[in-house]
C-alpha cells in the first residue's frame, strides 16, 4: 500500500512541477499581463522573449529546463528510499526505469496542460530538454546541439525544437538505453512535435515568425 501511494504521489509531484506556469507568472509579475493574450499566446520562453524581453525569456527557459531535471531526479530519489519496498514478487531495480519514464511523461504533460492555466501551457520543448539531460546527458547535449545549430541557421525556434526532438529519438534508439527510457524519449519527442501543430502549418505556408516577431495570428488579433 505504501509503495503504491508513494508511486501515485511521485507522479503527482512530477505533474505539478511541470504545471508550474513559469511564463505566465513572469508576465503577471513583470507587466501585470496574461501572456496567453499576447504574441503567440503560449506560455513558453519564445513567447516570453517576444512579449517581455531577453532577460525574462532566459529565466523562464532555465526554470522550465530545471523542471524536467527535477522530475527525473525526484523519481530516482523517491525509489531509492530504504523503506520503499515493492510488493512481493516485484523487483525494484526493474521497476525504477518505468517509474522514471512515467515521471518524465507527467512533467511534460504538466507543462503543456497546466492545472493552474485551465489545462493550457507551453510546447514542452525546454522541459523535455531537462528530462533528456537528467535521463542521459549525452542525448540531452546532442539534442541541444541540434537545436542551437538549426536556430543559428534558420532563426526559427519551432523548427529547431522539432528537429531536436527528432534527434533525441534517433539517439535514444541508437544508444544502449533501457526500454522504458527509449519509450519515454519517443513518446515525449512525438508529444513535443504534436504541440507544434500550428507552427508546422505556418512553416509549410512560409509564415512562421522569427524570434522577436509576432505570429500572423497575433497580428491579426491586434487589428481587430
Amino acid at each position: 500500500m505504501i509503495f503504491r501511494m508513494a508511486s501515485v504521489a511521485g507522479l503527482a509531484v512530477a505533474y505539478l512541477l511541470g504545471s508550474t506556469p513559469t511564463g505566465y507568472l513572469a508576465g503577471k509579475v513583470l507587466k501585470g499581463i496574461d501572456i496567453r493574450e499576447h504574441g503567440s499566446r503560449s506560455t513558453g520562453a519564445t513567447n516570453v522573449l517576444r512579449t517581455l524581453g531577453k532577460g525574462p525569456a532566459l529565466t523562464v527557459l532555465l526554470v522550465d529546463v530545471l523542471k524536467g531535471v527535477a522530475a527525473i531526479v525526484f523519481a530516482r530519489w523517491l525509489y531509492a528510499l530504504p523503506f520503499l519496498t515493492p510488493p512481493a514478487g516485484l523487483d525494484l531495480q526493474s521497476l525504477v526505469p518505468w517509474a522514471v519514464c512515467l515521471a518524465g511523461l507527467a512533467v511534460l504533460l504538466g507543462h503543456g496542460r497546466s492545472i493552474w492555466l485551465n489545462f493550457t501551457g507551453g510546447k514542452s520543448a525546454a522541459t523535455g530538454l531537462g528530462v533528456l539531460l537528467a535521463l542521459s546527458w549525452p542525448i540531452g547535449l546532442g539534442a541541444g546541439a541540434v537545436f542551437c545549430a538549426v536556430l543559428a541557421v534558420s532563426r526559427i525556434v519551432s523548427l529547431s525544437s522539432m528537429l531536436a526532438a527528432l534527434t533525441a529519438i534517433v539517439l535514444v534508439c541508437a544508444m544502449d538505453q533501457p526500454l522504458p527510457y527509449r519509450l519515454l524519449v519517443i513518446a515525449g519527442g512525438l508529444y513535443v512535435i504534436a504541440r507544434h501543430r500550428a507552427n508546422i502549418r505556418r512553416l509549410l505556408n512560409g509564415r512562421e515568425p522569427r524570434p522577436g516577431q509576432n505570429s500572423p495570428e497575433a497580428k491579426a488579433g491586434q487589428l481587430i
